[in-house]
Formats: C-alpha cells, sequence, structure tokens
C-alpha cells in the first residue's frame, strides 16, 4: 500500500460522495485529513468516520469558491493539523439546463464554484508547497468535459478549465517538487448523479454496465497523492468504465 504517513490533506467537498470516500481512503494510508465543506454535518460525519477508525481528521464547513471562507478555514487546518502537502480540488455542483435555457446567473454560478474555487483553494496551499519542495494537487474533474454532454455546457465548460488549470499549474511547478494531476469521473454512483440519473439505466449505456463506486475514484486520487507518483504531472487519469478512451 502507498503510505502518506506524516502528509496533511485537504479534500474539498469532503462531506459525501467522491470526496468523503476520498478523504477516508487517504486517511486510512496515514494521512491527517481536513474534510471540508459546505455542509458542515456532512464534514463532521465523515471526519468522525476517519477517527472512529484511528485516524486523524478535523471537519472543516466551508464554501470552497469563497475568499474570505477559504482563508480562515486554510489557516484553521494549519493550526491544527500542519502544513498542507496534498490538495484535493473535489467540491464542485451540477444542474441540467438545455442551452437555450441556459441563464448567464447558472453560467457564472458554475465557474465560479467548479473553476474559480479551485483556482482560490489552491492559491492558498501553493506557498506552502513551494516552500517545502513538494506537493500534490489532484483536481477532480468530469468525463463530461471530455465527451461533451446535452444540457450540461455550463458544467462541461467549468469541468474542461479545471483540465486547462492542472496541466497550466503542472508546467508551472514541475521543476518544483509539485505535481498537479485531474481525475475525470464517469458516471459514479453519487447523491449528485443521482439528482439527474437512474444508476440503473446509466449501467446499461456503459462498456462495463455499471456505475462507478466513490472508492474507486478515491484509490486513483491517493496514487497521485503518493511518492509513488512523483514523476506524474499533468495528467488526466480517466477513471470512468470505458466512457471515454484517452
Amino acid at each position: 500500500m502507498m503510505l502518506l504517513n506524516g502528509r496533511t490533506a485537504v479534500v474539498t467537498g469532503g462531506g459525501r460522495g467522491i470526496g468523503r470516500a476520498t478523504a477516508i481512503v487517504l486517511a486510512e494510508r496515514g494521512a491527517a485529513v481536513a474534510v471540508w465543506d459546505l455542509d458542515a454535518t456532512g464534514a463532521q460525519e465523515t471526519a468522525e468516520t476517519i477517527k472512529s477508525a484511528g485516524h486523524t481528521a478535523i471537519a472543516v464547513g466551508c464554501d470552497a469558491s469563497d475568499p474570505e471562507q477559504i482563508t480562515a478555514a486554510a489557516e484553521r487546518t494549519r493550526a491544527e493539523l500542519g502544513s498542507v502537502g496534498i490538495l484535493v480540488n473535489n467540491a464542485g455542483i451540477t444542474n441540467y439546463a438545455p442551452f437555450t435555457d441556459l441563464t448567464e446567473e447558472s453560467w457564472d454560478r458554475m465557474i465560479q464554484i467548479n473553476l474559480k474555487g479551485p483556482f482560490l483553494v489552491t492559491k492558498a496551499f501553493v506557498p506552502e508547497m513551494l516552500a517545502a519542495g513538494h506537493g500534490r494537487i489532484i483536481n477532480i474533474s468530469s468525463s463530461s468535459a471530455q465527451t461533451g454532454a446535452p444540457a450540461l455546457a455550463h458544467y462541461a465548460a467549468s469541468k474542461g478549465g479545471v483540465i486547462g488549470l492542472t496541466k497550466a499549474l503542472a508546467t508551472e511547478f514541475a521543476d518544483k517538487g509539485i505535481t498537479v494531476n485531474n481525475v475525470p469521473p464517469g458516471f459514479v454512483d453519487t447523491p449528485l448523479l443521482r439528482q439527474g440519473f437512474d444508476p440503473a439505466a446509466v449501467a446499461a449505456t456503459m462498456p462495463m454496465k455499471r456505475a462507478g463506486r466513490p472508492e474507486e475514484i478515491a484509490h486513483a486520487v491517493a496514487y497521485l497523492a503518493s511518492d509513488e507518483a512523483a514523476y506524474v504531472t499533468g495528467q488526466t487519469l480517466s477513471v470512468n468504465g470505458g466512457r471515454y478512451f484517452v
């Protein structure tokens, strides 16, 4: 098992779904995990699950697209867990709207949360990663940005931006000990997926004939967070059951 002993990780959107699974897997591998989520109750539930298994975690209520809340959450994380060396930008939203019905307000909100949020959170932690000469940044994007998707122009655009941001930062920090990668999940059985799809119907369209499980994304993230992935940067590690080949 790839161990993360001595590392502190922040997982945004860690209160449920992929974020919760990722926080748990990182903790199981030895990282101290700060579970950030707008839903403070969900974050607390994730942290309690981690602590009940004998690992280290704190819950931090935070809107990961709000600069002031990000600053406060980062300060608390450092004070309680130490310098952050692993960042998982997972927090995000989705909603469905045909392009002709898509409002400017919906577009702006999607970009604010899904793209500007990771920018702001990453800005909060890159300086200490540079000072340490080590860092792992993993962005959760989406296979919808790779394939396109009807009624999801704003979502696909925001997640496509995440992929572009990943590549730009990977290039900028490649010789600084910081790797930056992204994982675009396919259809994963989470509360977010169930807002718009029937998992059984989704499964029928997939080459593997099933939806993904949150922990399958989490294990990919854990690999990218590990020392074993030290020579991997700027990559899109697609975990999608064959939905999209790259």
